[in-house]
């Protein structure tokens, strides 16, 4: 019997029934943060590519050929992440790379595959990955601009207007501080405290008292990763500041709620439609998609789906769809095949790519969540 992950495989891709052939197989290349800082977001981006090309392949693989995946962690080390990128280019010799965790990771792995022109669909948020557009680089989350924009559209709608960012110095959110200062003004927006803190720092109370010493400041913006955004959220509980949080898609994640615990309650984010598939409504045409990945990977590996898993979903999906509309893995072909992807339905939104837009994703297809109770809702 099929499974959902199968058979929803085989209705997106149209793939061939029938075990893979033994013919040259088509290689994925693709360098995670599986372990380090960034490991919540790499582990289920490799569990979900791993998931996906067994499934591919049991399905007859791509014009008749399987999929190899080739992967390496980086360790969250940007500098790991250049090294890789070279070995899967010169030795492993890949058709195609689908990785880069973080914003870091995948700026330092760029200028490789744009010298060795080779398509690179990354899993990183931060603007600067596609914008300038870089002719071999693609990528799927959602940008850090477009998330400041999410919140501040937020902000604006509940009349708020004088705001504290508080942003990490990972290159991540180093790129939504600058974003984030960029389009503030835009939605009468005031930023009127800006402080950082590190990655790896394990209080940021010091930074949070001061941003509650400051005089009319009526919201709070974290821009950050993982740990450090979900102890950012457990101080500013202990503290005991009212005014809302918001956080950026950057912790949106059901284990950002285990991390943050009780302290989560409240805080408001922009996310991609994957963390809430049983609360979207009947006819959203991402329905069908985000439900059957999440049956698919909880079902599989026995834990809750993320964001960052769905990230490596779409830019798998996206590869193998250009690979069958180029009808060769001739890389010119396959990276005219993405610029031209037109109305893909993905978990993470709906993509429609060009020479001047390689993500393809507009800003409806993020959604503004609360937590409530420690589950996820639909912002009202």
């Amino acid at each position: 019997m099929k499974t959902l992950a199968s058979l929803l495989a085989a209705a997106v891709l149209g793939l061939s029934a029938g075990p893979a052939t033994a013919a040259e197989p088509i290689r994925i290349g693709s360098v995670l943060s599986v372990t380090g800082p960034a490991a919540f977001l790499g582990d289920p981006e490799l569990k979900t590519l791993q998931m996906y090309v067994e499934e591919i392949n049991k399905g007859g693989g791509v014009l008749g050929r399987p999929l190899e995946l080739v992967h390496y962690d980086d360790g969250s080390d940007a500098t790991k992440a250049n090294s890789f990128a070279k070995r899967l280019i010169e030795d492993d010799k890949v058709d195609v790379i689908v990785g880069g965790t973080t914003s870091g990771s995948t700026m330092s792995m760029v200028p490789l595959v744009e010298k060795a022109e080779v398509p690179f669909v990354s899993l990183a948020g931060a603007v600067v990955i596609v914008d300038p557009v870089k002719k071999w680089v693609f990528k799927t989350p959602h940008t850090d601009r477009m998330a400041a924009e999410k919140v501040f559209a937020d902000m604006q709608k509940r009349n708020i207007s004088k705001v504290a960012l508080l942003s990490e110095t990972s290159g991540f959110g180093q790129s939504g501080k600058k974003e984030t200062e960029a389009v503030a003004s835009k939605y009468g927006i005031t930023l009127v405290a800006n402080e950082t803190y590190g990655p790896k720092d394990t209080d940021m109370s010091p930074q949070l008292t001061k941003i509650k010493n400051t005089t009319g400041v009526q919201a709070l913006f974290v821009f950050g990763l993982g740990q450090g955004a979900a102890l950012v959220t457990k101080n500013y509980k202990q503290l005991g500041l009212t005014i809302p949080l918001y956080q950026s898609h950057g912790v949106a994640s059901n284990e950002f709620l285990k991390l943050a615990g009780d302290a989560a309650n409240g805080v408001r984010l922009p996310s991609p439609a994957q963390l809430i598939p049983d609360k979207l409504p009947a006819g959203d045409p991402q329905k069908p998609v985000v439900t059957a990945y999440n049956n698919a990977f909880k079902a599989r590996w026995n834990q809750d789906t993320s964001t960052f898993g769905g990230y490596a979903y779409d830019g798998l999906m996206l590869t193998v769809n250009a690979i069958k509309k180029a009808n060769s893995t001739d890389r010119a072909k396959v990276r005219d095949a993405l610029e031209s992807t037109d109305l893909y339905i993905g978990v993470s939104g709906a993509f429609g790519m060009s020479p001047t837009d390689h993500m393809g994703l507009t800003l409806d297809s993020f959604r503004m969540l609360s937590v409530n109770g420690n589950d996820w809702a639909l912002a009202e």
